[in-house]
């Protein structure tokens, strides 16, 4: 039997519509709260992040943005900057621009893993509103530490994905309204659990060994026992490698970007949608360009080759008319899913 602790290690993970679930599970939690809590939102790299303020104001507890090497205090709400992962360690905290993660930085399953890693057991992991799988993974891992697992109603979250996805992946300890959540924490708070030292790899450690060894043994010429997959990674072209871990599907390359099914869709179509954007801007230029040209040779009586540039330019016109079109039934359909 290790040393007894409480569980006093938040984690909270939230996207889409998630500041408001925020705000419910913060304004619920006790002033005297004998943990620290941890927060990762998807922003944008370039945006300014208000959630301190928003939170501090929302609830008893201060939030400010986690401070690299900053000393882990309880009561006190840690939130990612943006473009930073929150890496949770024993008694302080780093910030880290490594690889994205499900498209990402910060990412929700860095945060998670990272506490499950630390904290094994007195970790309490939660996944509020959002789209997609982010999170799902982490909570997973938390799970299977012994930690506690809790997900916002999918019927109450603004956007479900987060929720469904987090159920669909490990066997949740509880399915709750965002303010039932903060008040089932401070129970949850006052157990006692046995730390353990014999807590096994995170699932992170693992991935990035076997994508290294594989890589590795197939540079050598070696016969390797991976799976790299006909995909390329979506941020840096690299082969990503397909992992399993359980029930779900992960790929990631060498370099560390890490997706799930749902997240490599994601990035796949945003960056099919700036391809074909791309294709529109050069056929329009190539139109205009082809429309001086006739001018040109109108000026010049070179009637023959007027007629040729306005062919040419009529015709990339009308393929830049047909990809804007892809453009907008890709949009199209993707809402209807």
């Amino acid at each position: 039997m290790g040393l007894m602790f409480g569980r006093d290690v938040v984690v909270m993970g939230a996207s889409a519509g998630g500041v408001e679930a925020l705000k419910a599970v913060v304004q619920s939690l006790p002033a005297d709260l004998q943990a620290a809590v941890f927060v990762a939102v998807h922003i944008p790299a370039s945006s300014k992040s208000m959630l301190p303020m928003i939170l501090s104001r929302s609830g008893p507890l201060p939030a400010v943005h986690a401070e690299d090497q900053a000393t882990i205090e309880p009561g006190c709400i840690y939130i990612a900057p943006p473009d930073f992962h929150l890496i949770v360690e024993r008694d302080r905290v780093r910030l880290s621009r490594g690889p994205r993660e499900n498209g990402h930085r910060p990412a929700i399953d860095v945060l998670f893993r990272s506490a499950s890693r630390a904290y094994g057991k007195r970790v309490i992991g939660i996944v509020l509103s959002g789209m997609l799988d982010d999170g799902a993974a982490g909570l997973a891992i938390i799970k299977r530490q012994g930690g506690v697992a809790l997900v916002q109603d999918p019927n109450e979250a603004l956007f479900d994905g987060m929720p469904n996805s987090a159920i669909a992946a490990t066997k949740v300890d509880h399915i709750l309204t965002a303010s039932e959540i903060g008040a089932y924490v401070e129970t949850l708070v006052q157990e006692p659990v046995a730390e353990d030292s014999s807590m096994t790899n995170d699932g992170l450690e693992q991935e990035a060994r076997i994508v290294a060894e594989d890589k590795a043994a197939r540079e050598r010429g070696e016969q390797a026992s991976g799976s790299p997959s006909p995909l390329t990674c979506p941020d840096c072209g690299g082969v990503l490698w397909e992992l399993r871990d359980g029930k779900q599907l992960r790929y990631r390359c060498h370099t560390g970007h890490a997706y799930s099914v749902d997240s490599l869709a994601s990035e796949q179509a945003d960056a099919l949608e700036t391809a074909l954007w791309s294709a529109i801007r050069v056929l329009e230029e190539r139109a205009a360009l082809a429309r001086r040209m006739a001018v040109q040779a109108q000026s010049q009586n070179r009637f023959a080759s007027q007629i040729q540039f306005e062919e040419r330019a009529d015709e990339a016109k009308k393929h830049a008319d047909l990809v804007r079109q892809m453009v907008i039934q890709q949009h199209e359909s993707q809402e209807k899913v």
